[in-house]
């Protein structure tokens, strides 16, 4: 059987747990899908707040303001994320102490990453140290672990940190799709031309691999 090219491209942010569960969702979706599609998946940078300082919030605090929830709520919400996350085989480990941060320099690390051929494993690798571990995704070195870990080279990222032209490029992009009206995160997009907004149930993501397959053959 002849596999059908899907490129697939994914705004997302690194700190959004829901970005996790819908990409999840996809896998299984093209899971289900396996020997049709020959998929190149394309991650883009969405930053939920741009305007985080170098030191992070409390998350509790950070979403309890944010969505003016109450401690309950966001408790709630939580426990809820925990639990689809398992479902998913992804662990989320929230706690009351836990910090969001700024995520610009991992959203240049990821566009660096692009045509490595590696970069969903390094996104894949950076939800992990966040959402399981805690980890600060705004500090270098906590970066460039995750760079070695999905064996990635870790001078040439270093570099990359520091390079203004991946600043520029990672910043203009993120304009980009600002000015084409997303405002928020996860979307999907097949092909350049279907998209998904938000973490749908699988049962979506396979309608839509259904009709790029019937429409392909």
């Amino acid at each position: 059987m002849t596999k059908h090219y899907l490129r697939i491209d994914i705004v997302s942010d690194v700190v959004c747990p829901w970005c996790v569960i819908g990409f999840k969702r996809l896998q299984q979706a093209l899971d289900r899908f396996a020997g049709q599609f020959d998929p190149n998946i394309v991650w883009h940078p969405f930053e939920l707040n741009p305007q985080m300082p170098e030191a992070g919030e409390n998350l509790r605090e950070h979403i309890t303001g944010k969505y003016n929830i109450s401690d309950q709520e966001s408790a709630e919400n939580r426990a809820r994320l925990e639990e689809i996350g398992r479902e998913l085989g992804f662990a989320f480990n929230f706690s009351d102490d836990m910090r969001i941060y700024n995520t610009n320099q991992a959203h240049r690390l990821l566009h660096w990453a692009e045509p490595t051929g590696q970069q969903t494993d390094l996104q894949l690798r950076l939800f992990e140290d966040y959402f399981t571990h805690g980890k600060n995704l705004n500090h270098e070195s906590v970066l460039l672990e995750a760079v070695e870990a999905v064996g990635l080279d870790r001078e040439a990222a270093s570099q990359a940190l520091h390079d203004t032209a991946i600043t520029r490029q990672t910043l203009a992009r993120e304009e980009q799709l600002m000015l084409q009206g997303i405002r928020g995160v996860p979307l999907f997009m097949f092909n350049h031309e279907h998209a998904i907004s938000g973490a749908q149930e699988v049962s979506v993501f396979e309608a839509q691999l259904q009709q790029l397959a019937t429409s392909a053959s």
